[in-house]
């Protein structure tokens, strides 16, 4: 068993331009995306991104409009390439592949759900699903019977013989999730795969996401511009603005701990009391006898503000799969609820 990350960024820097190449330097000494916009008329897309991503866990990379969210992801499948750095996958430099090593890692080891579903028209939604074994050159009969299995994962029996534009956005984005575990890849990258929904089909998608995760163990790399989404189903956060990577790290603690006035305007509106689990501020038991009952360490602070009835003298038995782990102490969860001091700056959302 390894600890090595499954994908691995390191020193990755994106300028787009004439000549790109060149502006490194200048960029390495300090210019910024404005600065170099305005003096050299080439744009600063990402600035030295160093970022790992563990097998098995969500990773979630979330920022404003022009933040280079959506930049970033499409390097770790070279759909763009960088101006200089390394994106390492299971050991090896995907940068240093030939054109064959490159289209196996999209066929095999690397699928992608979009914003705009990608379906193809023309195709059936079995025919949608099954797209991936049939580009491996895969026979009729195994891919349609992988694309069925699939399909009824994400809840589409009875809909093989439908057109995409037969179905909802919704409905659609589940064929696009059904494409993409039919690759049967390790890796799946998802580009604001939720924000063309809903918000009613969108906390759903996101509740399939996370189901579908329990078993799967995929690692799974999602863009999104939406914090409370990030929330909800990251393992690993990462936080971009103008390129550069402001905060990352278990989104818990970065909104417990925000380690610039950026990421404090970025969580001050956030429900904290929704989004808090039990386990971001239970303290260690220390010989407590008494308690007003028992609580589980993935639980809401929400729950816990319910149970007690607003009492802050309250003290609750916090539990792990049944074993006694700590203790939470209202008085702490009423201190986590206010947020860290906001910046002047107005907040950005």
């Amino acid at each position: 068993m390894t600890n090595d990350p499954k994908i691995s960024i390191r020193k990755l820097y994106k300028i787009f331009g004439a000549d790109p190449k060149s502006m490194l330097p200048h960029v390495h000494a300090g210019m910024g995306k404005p600065e170099l916009l305005d003096s050299y008329n080439h744009v600063l897309g990402l600035q030295d991104i160093n970022v790992d991503m563990q097998a098995g866990e969500i990773t979630v990379i979330m920022g404003l409009s022009g933040s280079g969210k959506s930049t970033l992801i499409r390097h770790l499948n070279r759909l763009i390439e960088p101006t200089s750095g390394e994106v390492i996958v299971d050991g090896e430099n995907v940068l240093d592949y030939t054109e064959d090593q490159l289209r196996r890692l999209r066929r095999e080891k690397m699928s992608m759900v979009f914003q705009k579903f990608a379906l193809l028209p023309h195709r059936t939604v079995l025919q949608n699903a099954g797209m991936p074994r049939r580009v491996r050159g895969e026979d009729e009969g195994s891919a349609e019977t992988n694309g069925r299995t699939w399909l009824s994962r994400v809840g589409l029996d009875g809909y093989e013989d439908h057109y995409p534009h037969q179905l909802s956005g919704g409905m659609q984005q589940r064929v696009g999730i059904a494409r993409a575990l039919a690759a049967a890849s390790d890796i799946m990258l998802m580009d604001e795969a939720f924000s063309a929904l809903d918000p009613l089909i969108r906390t759903d998608m996101q509740d399939l996401l996370l189901e579908l995760q329990k078993e799967l163990h995929k690692t799974i790399v999602f863009i999104t511009h939406d914090l409370d989404e990030a929330l909800k189903l990251a393992d690993h956060l990462v936080i971009l603005k103008d390129g550069f990577v402001v905060q990352q790290g278990e989104p818990q603690d970065i909104l417990l701990n925000p380690n610039d006035p950026y990421i404090e305007d970025f969580v001050s509106d956030i429900n904290r009391a929704r989004v808090l689990r039990v386990r971001s501020v239970m303290s260690p038991l220390n010989g407590e006898t008494e308690f007003a009952g028992v609580v589980d360490v993935n639980d809401n602070l929400e729950k816990l503000i319910q149970m007690s009835g607003g009492d802050t003298t309250h003290n609750f038995k916090v539990q792990q799969d049944g074993t006694d782990v700590g203790i939470l102490h209202m008085k702490a969860l009423v201190r986590a609820l206010v947020p860290a001091q906001s910046s002047d700056r107005g907040s950005i959302r």
